[in-house]
């Protein structure tokens, strides 16, 4: 796990720290969980967020820090909630937090790094394949943890074609898998 929190993210996380009036925790996702969570030397300008509490922040969050807010023109960065809805069952289980401790009213989280993988296989686009990548490379993540929690709690719940997303998981373990 990475423990730096890098410019522009560390002033943007402070300000709206200090701009919100209640405790939120965030379930991030995406580029910002790869890259700020895991350390991927790559930037990201959203922290995309799969899950908000309470959810009843949501609107004044985005209003606060969405694309086009007053802190996202002057950071650069913003936060996005986005509907991912290919996560395992109980990724909440294994959520990690990050910087614990460091702000008064955020509290990040990530999912571990199987679930992660897990969250970019029905978009499966060329840089979510460079995610994967980096992930099992340097979490030496085993195929055959990846394939149970993908049989036993995601594949149930997907939508679309079983068959894509099983290729999809078989192509992923052969490729980034099992030649590390």
């Amino acid at each position: 796990m990475s423990h730096n929190l890098p410019s522009p993210w560390r002033e943007f996380l402070e300000e709206l720290d200090a701009l919100l009036k209640q405790p939120i925790q965030l379930h991030c996702i995406g580029g910002f969980a790869v890259v700020i969570g895991y350390g991927l030397a790559r930037s990201t300008n959203d922290l995309d967020y799969r899950t908000l509490y309470p959810f009843n922040c949501l609107n004044e969050l985005q209003k606060m820090a969405g694309p086009g807010s007053a802190l996202a023109q002057k950071h650069k960065v913003y936060v996005q909630h986005t509907g991912v809805e290919s996560m395992p069952e109980s990724y909440e289980d294994r959520l990690i937090e990050l910087f614990a401790g460091r702000f008064k009213n955020i509290r990040l989280f990530v999912p571990d790094p199987y679930d992660l993988v897990l969250s970019k296989l029905t978009r499966n686009i060329e840089r979510d394949r460079e995610d994967v990548d980096f992930l099992a490379k340097t979490n030496r993540l085993d195929p055959a943890v990846l394939k149970e929690r993908y049989e036993k709690e995601l594949r149930p719940i997907l939508i679309g074609p079983q068959d894509r997303h099983d290729n999809t998981l078989k192509f992923w373990i052969e490729a980034y898998f099992l030649n590390h």
